[in-house]
C-alpha cells in the first residue's frame, strides 16, 4: 500500500507538472482529497452507524440498569433492541477496519517519500522537514479539535449525569488531550505527513457535516 501511494504522489506530481506547477504539496493535497471521496462510501456507513447507535443509547441504559444481574436476560434484550431499530453495532467498525490498512500505507508513504525535484510549499522550502513556523502544527491541533467536537454526542440539558466521573474524563480527553498531543507530536513530523493529516481532517469534517445535515433533513 505505502507503495502505491509513492506511485500515486509522483503520477500527481508529474501530472500538476504538465500544467506548470509541479510541487510535491499540492500532489499531496490532490492525492488526501481524491482518497478521502474515493472513501467517502465507508465514511458514510461508518458515520450513519455512529448515529445510530447513539440514538438508542437512552433505551441501552434503561436495559443495562434492568437487567445488570442477569447478563442473559441483558444480552437478549440489547439484541432484540438491535434488531427493532435496524442498528448493528458491529457496522460502524468494519468501514474503519477497511480504511485502516490505506490510511496506514499513507502515512508511511508520506513519511519516508523520497523527493525526486525541490520539495518546497508555500512558506515551507522542504516538506522533507518540519515546518520552520509551526503553522502547521497548530492546525493539524485545531482540525483535530474540530473533528472531535463534531464527533461528540450532543448532551441532553434534561438528563441526569449518567455517564460518571470516567465517562467525563474519557470525553475531555478525546476534546482537549488528543489535538494538544497531535499538535506536539507535529512539531517534529515531516511537514508533508502534518499536511496529509490537515487536509484528511478539514475532508472529514466536510464529509462529516454534510452526512449530519442529510440525516437531520430525514
Amino acid at each position: 500500500m505505502s507503495n502505491l501511494v509513492i506511485k500515486v504522489i509522483q503520477t500527481l506530481y508529474h501530472f500538476l507538472g504538465g500544467f506548470g506547477f509541479p510541487n510535491y504539496g499540492l500532489a499531496i493535497v490532490l492525492m488526501t482529497v481524491i482518497i478521502k471521496i474515493i472513501l467517502f462510501p465507508l465514511t458514510k456507513k461508518q458515520i450513519e452507524s455512529t448515529r445510530a447507535m447513539m440514538s438508542i443509547q437512552p433505551k441501552m441504559k434503561e436495559i443495562q440498569e434492568k437487567y445488570k444481574n442477569d447478563k442473559v436476560r441483558l444480552n437478549q434484550e440489547l439484541a432484540k433492541l438491535y434488531k427493532d431499530q435496524g442498528v448493528n453495532p458491529m457496522a460502524g467498525c468494519l468501514p474503519l477496519l477497511i480504511q485502516m490498512p490505506i490510511l496506514f500505507g499513507i502515512y508511511y508513504a508520506v513519511r519516508d517519500f523520497q523527493y525526486e525535484g525541490p520539495a518546497n510549499f508555500l512558506w515551507m522550502d522542504n516538506i522533507a522537514n518540519p515546518d520552520p513556523m509551526y503553522i502547521l502544527p497548530v492546525l493539524s491541533a485545531v482540525t483535530t479539535y474540530i473533528q472531535a467536537k463534531q464527533t461528540m454526542p450532543k448532551k441532553n440539558p434534561n438528563d441526569k449525569q449518567q455517564d460518571g466521573l470516567m465517562g467525563m474524563m474519557q470525553g475531555q480527553m478525546m476534546t482537549y488531550f488528543m489535538p494538544l498531543f497531535i499538535g506536539y507530536i507535529s512539531l517534529s513530523f515531516p511537514a508533508a505527513l502534518v499536511l496529509y493529516w490537515i487536509v484528511m481532517n478539514i475532508m472529514q469534517i466536510a464529509q462529516q457535516a454534510y452526512i449530519n445535515s442529510q440525516m437531520d433533513r430525514k
